[in-house]
Formats: C-alpha cells, sequence, structure tokens
C-alpha cells in the first residue's frame, strides 16, 4: 500500500532541527539510562527480566513491526533504541493513544484526549511528535468534542514514521544485531553442554523392581 505524506512531513530526524527543550529533554532521557544505552548492551532482557527473551521471539522481531511491538520485551528493545536516538516521544504517543483508546470511563476522555495534546502535539508540547499541519489542524478540531478515536491520524503518521524509518534502523543497530548474537551463544553453550553430558546407563534407566 502507498503512504501519502503530506509536504513538510518529515522521518525521524534525531538531533537536527530539535528545539532546545526537546533536546535538554533527550538529553536527560539518555541519562537515565547511562551506561546501558552507551554500551548499547540489551543482555538486561535475557538476564533479568522475567520470562527471559529467546532467540526464537528475538529473531522473530525481524518478521514485522507490528510482531516487535507485539512482543514485551521487544517493545522494551525498541524503545530503548529510541531513547539512544532521542526520539523515545514517537513510541511514548503511541502507547499513550493506545490507552486513551481503552478508556473505559466516557467523563475522563475530554481531560485525558488534552493531556496527550498538551504532551505531544501543541506548540508548547515538551514532547513535541513530527506530524504533518494537516495532521495536526484535524487533531486539534476533533478536541473540541472528542471521542476515543480523534487521535487516530496522528497515531497512524506516527506508526508508519517508527515503521518506515525507526524499525529499519532498529533492526541494523549494533545493540540489536549484539543481542542476537549473545543469544546465539548462550543457546549453543546450552547444547554443547546437553551434547557432553553423560547418558544414563541401561541399567540406570530401568525401574526397580
Amino acid at each position: 500500500m502507498d503512504i501519502y505524506f503530506p509536504s513538510g512531513f518529515t522521518m525521524c530526524g534525531g538531533v537536527t532541527g530539535m528545539s532546545n527543550n526537546c533536546l535538554e529533554r533527550a538529553k536527560r532521557l539518555k541519562a537515565c539510562v547511562g551506561g546501558f544505552l552507551q554500551r548499547q548492551d540489551l543482555s538486561i532482557l535475557y538476564k533479568y527480566r522475567k520470562p527471559r527473551l529467546t532467540l526464537e521471539e528475538c529473531l522473530m522481531w525481524k518478521e514485522s513491526f507490528e510482531k516487535l511491538l507485539s512482543s514485551k520485551h521487544g517493545l522494551y528493545a525498541f524503545r530503548a533504541f529510541l531513547v539512544s536516538e532521542f526520539s523515545e516521544e514517537n513510541i511514548a504517543f503511541y502507547l499513550a493513544c493506545e490507552d486513551y483508546k481503552n478508556t473505559k470511563s466516557i467523563a475522563k476522555i475530554p481531560s485525558k484526549a488534552k493531556r496527550i495534546y498538551e504532551e505531544f502535539i501543541g506548540s508548547e508540547a515538551p514532547r513535541e511528535v513530527n506530524i504533518d499541519y494537516e495532521t495536526r489542524d484535524i487533531t486539534q478540531a476533533n478536541l473540541q468534542s472528542p471521542t476515543v478515536s480523534c487521535f487516530d491520524m496522528a497515531q497512524y503518521r506516527i506508526y508508519i514514521l517508527m515503521e518506515k524509518d525507526c524499525y529499519p534502523r532498529f533492526l541494523r543497530s549494533t545493540s540489536y544485531r549484539h543481542l542476537v548474537n549473545q543469544l546465539k551463544v548462550k543457546r549453543n553453550k546450552v547444547q554443547n553442554q546437553m551434547a557432553i553430558e553423560p547418558k544414563p546407563s541401561r541399567e540406570e534407566e530401568e525401574e526397580p523392581k
């Protein structure tokens, strides 16, 4: 399916063109994970998180962007990657929209919609996402009578941005390739250990009478 991007719509631009406020916020986000991102080491995904990440799940992320986001480990790894690229606001906005669409109380919709708009879309938004003017204007108009679908166009634009630009870079990144290699080494070690373990003798396998 061909995707049309209105004039003025650009892909993830990293640090270039960011406002001072956005740049400072991005630096603080990166500082929060410190050496973890500097090393681009995602081994924490299989060392400390439960259930632990498997090689099969990690390789599944390459099949589609949807499969990456549907994996808790994948979402964690992708979000860490976006933090390292100073574009974490994209996935944060996408997840905020997902949460917003699942709002059970109708009474909470106006206040939640306002918070999302002010945080990610408004002219003074501290985590402003990169959407075109047409989408921004339509979203702003939708907030006059907010419904659970008022951010659908903006969310779609950000999803496509991440899928077409950020997701391929994630798959090519050192962090992802290193994670795959670590998981391969780990699996090979387990397989080698199983291969050299002595098998029980026939007598040992027999049950006592």
